[in-house]
């Protein structure tokens, strides 16, 4: 047990990250309150994996980031948050419908939020929650200097807001981080993701689509070791700096799902069937984390196959609470 940060509120608290960054400070540090702010109500055990339940150091609030401002700074108020760590975001590469959405969140209720923050003297830390899609598709590890190429309004959003911030703590002193994990995953992911997909089709006899045949190359870190990465980072980090998260190496989105049908025991080419690829998608995600384990000692503790075996564990604890969603992204404010 360890920390000096007594009280956390996390924006866009019913996100898988979230949840999970929630049940490490509760059940890893000294955390004294861990406030949980999400846009929709409670989702069902399967999302929430029961963090926080029966624990008087958490509580959970439903408040809409963009049109709720105000009451988000009454709860802000109240609470006197030490540190904020931001998850809100719309955050889907398929992004050029209704792409505006994608500002109103990632952009300009950041800036509005972090606006007001600046004349709060409770506020410690602020951490945002970044992207490595804003390096685009890359042929090798990238590190945080390295140039940035956005191919999706999502992508340009989040840059947007990172840039921002960064001018914040430049010129105002706005004592924040940001972070950039790799693409992260973990027990209560939305169905819409590849992974908590390819467990919920093996367990159920479904066929995943496989789009573009899974050439595609992304680097996998666990939900936990996000989590333990941006404790470090509320902990110990000089204020103003980013960091990248991720592993050593990326994995085609193939070789994931081969290992998804090989932890449920069954042939790869039962479990899905190759379907048409994304226009425009980025080839290749790979991130250089030696920043961050030379400045906090983090790196990824978690193998792909550990995982994998969590994510399949899951599927099948909540097997009959998955049935009941949709495995289609829907586009909200």
């Amino acid at each position: 047990m360890g920390g000096g940060v007594r009280s956390y509120v996390l924006l866009g608290g019913g996100g898988v990250f979230a949840v999970h960054f929630a049940k490490y400070l509760l059940e890893e540090t000294s955390a004294e309150r861990v406030i949980c702010v999400g846009r929709n109500p409670p989702r069902s055990p399967a999302y929430t994996l029961d963090v926080g339940k029966g624990d008087t150091r958490y509580a959970y609030h439903q408040v809409h980031i963009v049109f709720e401002q105000d009451r988000l700074f009454e709860l802000f108020d109240r609470e006197k948050p030490e540190v904020i760590v931001n998850f809100a975001a719309l955050a889907y590469a398929t992004s050029w419908e209704k792409s505006y959405r994608y500002y109103d969140t990632n952009v300009v209720a950041l800036a509005h939020m972090c606006e007001d923050l600046m004349k709060r003297d409770y506020l410690k830390r602020f951490i945002q929650i970044g992207t490595s899609e804003l390096y685009g598709s890359v042929g090798g590890p990238v590190a945080e200097d390295s140039p940035v190429q956005p191919t999706s309004p999502y992508a340009v959003s989040k840059l947007a807001g990172d840039m921002h911030l960064d001018t914040l703590w430049k010129v105002r002193k706005f004592p924040m981080n940001i972070i950039r994990p790799s693409n992260a995953y973990g027990p209560g992911q939305l169905l819409y993701r590849v992974l908590p997909r390819a467990v919920y089709c093996g367990l159920t006899g479904r066929k995943l689509p496989l789009e573009g045949g899974g050439t595609v190359k992304k680097s996998y870190i666990h939900a936990r070791d996000l989590a333990r990465a941006i404790w470090l980072i509320g902990e110990k980090a000089p204020f103003g700096r980013t960091y990248n998260a991720g592993p050593a190496e990326p994995s085609s989105i193939r070789s994931l799902v081969d290992m998804v049908a090989d932890s449920l025991g069954m042939a790869p080419d039962a479990l899905y069937q190759i379907s048409p690829g994304r226009v425009g998608e980025d080839q290749q995600y790979w991130l250089d984390s030696s920043l961050i384990k030379r400045d906090l000692g983090w790196e990824p503790q978690i193998s792909l196959k550990a995982g994998i075996a969590d994510m399949v564990a899951w599927g099948r604890k909540y097997l009959e609470y998955l049935s009941d969603e949709d495995a289609r992204f829907v586009l909200r404010a």
